[in-house]
């Protein structure tokens, strides 16, 4: 749908003094939030000893998909923490087996990357069970590694288990922290242990601003994972014949074009949140929250196939979370000439409320196209990062009004006093004026905007700020 309505939009609101242009252009100097690179803490271990319960327990929320399942956790899965003031990443990855086969095994993979590329490292383990021939293959392999490592001993509920969990340093990795991560006994001195071990920047260095975000979304089916494999020339993603096979999303570092790009596969939304239970419907959050945590996303549609309203109602949480956009078209090697004659006209119908996305017909299982997702997505986040000075921006919007006057409201004519852009990211305009501007107004600003400033592959967003009726001396009553 358009956002044709008649009310006033998110960031509209009154001014009553000239002051506020300047507090306005205040905005070109400070607006932009730096990607401060941040270290990344692996969290591993065996199969159900509650990573995912303990990633919750350090991140302060539920994120990580927890259920009374061994092996809910097939990917890796990165999280923001921040804890006595500084943040840091952690990484939940599936269960560790030395002798996995087929899924176990690609799930081992996931990992052990994540060993291979984290700034520190818990290894968890089952106090209670005790450490398993598993744990000592893993405590065997880390102890080669540079990364600094704390082993954690989970399920410590009381002061017996503590004893149990002494027995832990036969696996040579240093104390044991008890821990209970379901009731949180120990985990604000673990925090503290691990803050001492992080150093303050990532292993990839602090001088950059760390990889681009990208989220890739769609119905279950589409092929997400399996684009995930082909830009990354490897198995990243864990890919199975099983239906739903990734249920939280996952990070993959992939180089395309000279550059590194972190990809978040997600877990595919379902016809009906309200259909899905246990861990599908807490995948299907989880990938709201990719599309939120992303800075640009692919949304992935099968060309083959009619659209859907998963396929819409995908598009439509992109839209409203304000974030660069690409569609792909996926299955394009099966679209025949009557097909694609009917995706034109669903294009037209249905994704409406979104003509600047950038468009790419591609193949995930035979690579066709697949390298001009790089430049769609350049071109999506280089017009979200956009900013125009203000001279430029009202020096433009005096001719564009001159010549198209806004439409009469209550027999008077608005006028724009002033214009600023107050944000990017997206970019983001504030007008000042005398009266409230029709909603088809603003499109038609938003519009002359996108042509002559070229916001390509970038959602832009048009706010007024009416000033504020004063009584006129004499008038009063």
């Amino acid at each position: 749908m358009s956002e044709d309505v008649g009310v006033e939009y998110a960031g509209d609101g009154i001014w009553n003094e000239e002051a506020d242009w300047e507090l306005a252009d205040l905005a070109e100097d400070g607006e932009l939030d730096a990607h401060i690179p941040m270290p990344v803490l692996a969290v591993v271990g065996r199969p159900n000893v509650g990573k995912s319960t303990l990633v919750n327990r350090i991140i302060g929320r539920r994120e990580a998909v927890v259920e009374d399942v061994p092996g809910v956790t097939r990917d890796r899965v990165s999280y923001e923490a921040n804890w006595a003031g500084r943040k840091f990443m952690v990484q939940d990855t599936g269960g560790w087996e030395p002798d996995a086969k087929g899924l176990q095994q690609s799930v081992a993979r996931q990992a052990e990357l994540a060993m291979s590329t984290a700034d520190a490292i818990l290894l968890v383990v089952d106090a209670v069970v005790g450490s398993t021939t598993t744990d000592e293959a893993v405590a065997r392999v880390l102890r080669k590694s540079t990364t600094p490592v704390i082993l954690v001993a989970n399920k410590v509920d009381d002061a017996r288990g503590e004893s149990e969990a002494a027995s832990l340093w036969s696996l040579g990795l240093g104390e044991p922290r008890a821990v209970s991560a379901t009731h949180g006994r120990g985990t604000g001195d673990l925090l503290d242990d691990i803050l001492a071990i992080l150093p303050e920047t990532p292993r990839e260095g602090g001088t950059g601003l760390g990889p681009r975000r990208v989220a890739l979304v769609g119905k279950p089916n589409v092929g997400k994972s399996s684009l995930i494999n082909r830009l990354s020339g490897d198995e990243r993603s864990v890919v199975h014949d099983v239906a739903g096979t990734t249920v939280d999303p996952v990070d993959s570092l992939v180089e395309l074009g000279g550059k590194t790009w972190r990809f978040v596969d997600t877990a595919g939304l379902r016809k009906r949140v309200s259909h899905a239970s246990g861990a599908e419907f807490y995948a299907s959050l989880r990938t709201k929250s990719a599309i939120d945590a992303a800075e640009v996303v692919i949304l992935l549609i099968d060309a083959s196939e009619p659209l859907t309203e998963q396929d819409l109602r995908v598009l439509s949480m992109i839209a409203d979370a304000g974030r660069a956009l690409v569609i792909a078209f996926n299955k394009w090697d099966l679209v025949d000439e009557d097909r694609r004659l009917q995706l034109d006209k669903e294009i037209d119908r249905e994704l409406a409320r979104v003509p600047w996305a950038q468009r790419v017909n591609i193949s995930a299982k035979t690579g066709r196209a697949v390298q001009k997702l790089v430049p769609a997505l350049e071109t999506a986040l280089e017009s979200w990062d956009k900013r125009v000075p203000t001279g430029r921006l009202n020096n433009w919007l005096k001719e564009v009004i001159a010549a198209t006057p806004p439409p009469l409201r209550g027999g008077r004519l608005p006028r724009v006093m002033f214009a600023t852009q107050a944000a990017t990211r997206p970019p983001t305009f504030v007008l000042f004026t005398t009266g409230f501007l029709e909603a088809g107004y603003r499109r038609f600003i938003e519009r002359r905007l996108r042509e002559e400033f070229n916001f390509d592959g970038s959602p832009v967003r048009v706010s007024v700020r009416v000033r504020e009726k004063r009584d006129r001396p004499g008038k009063r009553g």
